[in-house]
């Protein structure tokens, strides 16, 4: 009496009439895992550039597909545009850095092409223009303290101190208290953002790129009454070559979290990060995202109020306003 055979019969897949499936086993698996692994390596790209510092340098798209937001920050998946590119009125040249003045309750903006400083309304309306001289290319501004800004010189790599008071109709920064760093120059790539930490007196200094830099410099704002003050400037290599940007046009310290607001022209994105450089958030600045109609094309200056609402200038001479949804 014959057996009957126990061979399984394997049938041809649809649109495979010759049965081109592999019948082993081992080389079904293999196939599979050969299919999976590209999507496996993007999700684990994509979650490391969320939770760890960025590597959109590296890894260009890594930053578009991270979420935006994060719960330990600052909510910047929440903010929505309030004012949309509005033109600030008779201004022409560039307007480069923005900082705001909580004493004042006003924006401070500084101009490159024919430098002055304009003091402007948190809508936008320009309320005093003072012509500045003594400087070669001013690029930033920071409030520091009542009445005291420091701005940043980029080609010089320096930061000047200046006074600005109610009476304040020119300035020149000859003969001002100058720092000048003149670390990695290189040419119109220098000191492109400030931000300032009130309680430890650090001065985020950010180099624009080439190489892509956040010093910090430590002593430069300190008060006056301060005797022997020590100046240091500090930097984070490592961190820096792995922020989820390919440029750095500004930048924000949050008082309350300790984080920094970094604001890139070339990635058109704000993102937040923690003093180890992780990513903490992204706001996109193109057409679409956040309620804006179009991009945002050049953003050089950005600062934020004591009540959480973003503010971005861009060149030549655009305004926007972002706030959280409700």
């Amino acid at each position: 009496m014959s057996k009957k055979s126990s061979e399984t019969v394997y049938l041809p897949l649809a649109g495979d009439p010759a049965g081109a499936w592999p019948r082993n086993r081992f080389w079904r698996r293999s196939i599979v895992i050969m299919l999976l692994l590209p999507a496996v390596v993007i999700a684990a790209l994509v979650l490391r550039n969320a939770t760890t510092p960025g590597i959109e340098r590296a890894w260009p798209w890594a930053g578009w597909l991270a979420p935006e937001g994060g719960g330990a920050g600052l909510g910047l998946s929440e903010f929505a545009v309030t004012i949309d590119a509005r033109p600030i009125a008779g201004i022409d040249s560039d307007v480069s850095g923005l900082t705001y003045d909580p004493d004042r309750g006003t924006l401070f903006a500084i101009t490159n092409k024919r430098p002055e400083i304009i003091e402007l309304s948190l809508r936008g309306d320009v309320l005093r223009r003072i012509p500045l001289s003594g400087l070669e290319d001013p690029e930033a501004i920071e409030y520091v303290g009542p009445g005291r800004y420091v701005v940043t010189d980029e080609r010089r790599q320096a930061l000047v101190e200046l006074s600005i008071d109610e009476t304040t109709t020119r300035l020149d920064a000859q003969g001002m208290r100058q720092l000048v760093i003149g670390i990695g120059r290189n040419g119109n790539k220098g000191f492109e953002g400030l931000a300032y930490d009130r309680v430890g007196d650090r001065l985020f200094v950010a180099k624009e790129k080439s190489p892509l830099r956040i010093y910090e410099v430590v002593g430069f704002v300190a008060p006056e009454n301060v005797a022997n003050r020590s100046l240091q400037i500090l930097d984070n290599p490592e961190r820096d070559a792995a922020l989820a940007v390919r440029d750095i046009s500004s930048l924000h310290h949050d008082a309350q979290s300790g984080h920094l607001l970094v604001l890139s022209d070339d990635s058109r994105a704000v993102i937040e990060i923690d003093g180890d450089g992780r990513l903490l958030g992204r706001m996109s600045l193109t057409a679409g995202e956040h309620a804006l109609s179009l991009d945002v094309p050049q953003a050089e200056g950005m600062s934020m109020d004591d009540r959480g609402n973003l503010y971005v200038v861009s060149e030549p001479n655009l305004f926007y306003a972002f706030s959280r949804r409700n």
